[in-house]
């Protein structure tokens, strides 16, 4: 499945004849996956600790952003969490896992820095599987964010 990206764009409030709100709501097709994934940097002072992971996250989004074909629907930054949308678990594994990617070699040089520095930056991540139809949204003169640019805009109507 292609999704067509739409521009990120700050659409003015559009209203009906009604005066009534745009209303949308966002649909994938098919089961797909929610990735939280965030740190917690615990001792502000010791760069040397959290800044490689501050740095690699960006790098693996470019990656992802480059090759639709690995499975990352979308992704946003919220402080210092990542929320992904995957395609399913099966794409968000074998990402994780490639030899190829620039993830494995950043979670193993995290893994070595956390055994060395005492506890200086955390990590943490939740995977939800989320089956088709089973899941809510709506976007009330917003742009495209979240799933609604995961997937696509439709109409909520009223």
């Amino acid at each position: 499945m292609t999704q067509e990206a739409a521009p990120l764009t700050t659409r003015p409030a559009a209203t009906s004849a009604a005066g009534v709100p745009r209303r949308e709501r966002a649909e994938l097709e098919g089961d797909f996956v929610v990735f939280l994934i965030g740190m917690r940097i615990n001792r502000p002072l010791r760069f040397a600790s959290w800044l490689p992971v501050v740095r690699a996250m960006p790098q693996m989004i470019r990656e992802l952003e480059a090759h639709p074909e690995l499975g990352m629907l979308g992704t946003r930054f919220v402080g210092l969490t990542l929320i992904q949308y995957w395609r399913s678990q099966e794409h968000l594994l074998a990402y994780a896992r490639s030899r190829d990617s620039v993830h494995l070699p950043a979670w193993q040089a995290f893994n070595r820095c956390a055994r060395e520095s005492g506890g200086d930056v955390g990590i943490w991540h939740e995977t939800y599987l989320v089956r088709a139809g089973e899941y809510e949204n709506v976007y009330v003169e917003m742009p495209r964010m979240g799933l609604g640019k995961a997937g696509r805009l439709v109409s909520a109507g009223r």
